[in-house]
């Protein structure tokens, strides 16, 4: 597997892996690549940063950071915006959204983890939730 940089022809950035070069080339030539974020067709490789290893002894491999583009900067944007809005409980989640939509608890906005049954019998329930695109960064009080 080979990650690329790719860039479409309205300059939006983003990362997609393929089997191999070829491969990319393959999709590519039967028009089978699109934008992940506006869904253009006309997508190349973009210029890309070497993979280093970040110190002696450390065989992982981490690629060198790039400026934040549209995507990232809305994830960014969504981030600071709940943990500044909402209340981080932890794998308490399942169980305080569940008191809030039974009424037994005051509602509020809140964020945390819950497993696949968890929050699959949210949903079964007619509990309003929603995944959100990144870990949480805090700890449950």
């Amino acid at each position: 597997m080979i990650q690329f940089a790719l860039k479409c022809d309205n300059d939006h950035s983003f990362d997609s892996w393929f089997q191999s070069a070829s491969a990319f080339d393959t999709l590519k030539a039967a028009g089978h690549l699109s934008c992940a974020i506006c869904g253009s067709g006309d997508v190349s490789k973009a210029i890309m940063a070497p993979r280093i290893s970040s110190g002696a002894g450390d065989t992982a491999t981490k690629p060198l950071q790039t400026q934040e583009g549209e995507p990232e900067k809305a994830l960014s944007q969504l981030r600071q915006h709940v943990e500044e809005n909402a209340d981080y409980v932890g794998p308490r989640f399942a169980q305080e959204a569940r008191s809030m939509y039974l009424g037994t608890a005051p509602e509020r906005a809140i964020y945390g983890e819950a497993n696949v049954q968890e929050a699959k019998a949210l949903i079964d329930d007619g509990v309003p939730v929603a995944p959100l695109p990144f870990l949480p960064s805090r700890k449950a009080n």
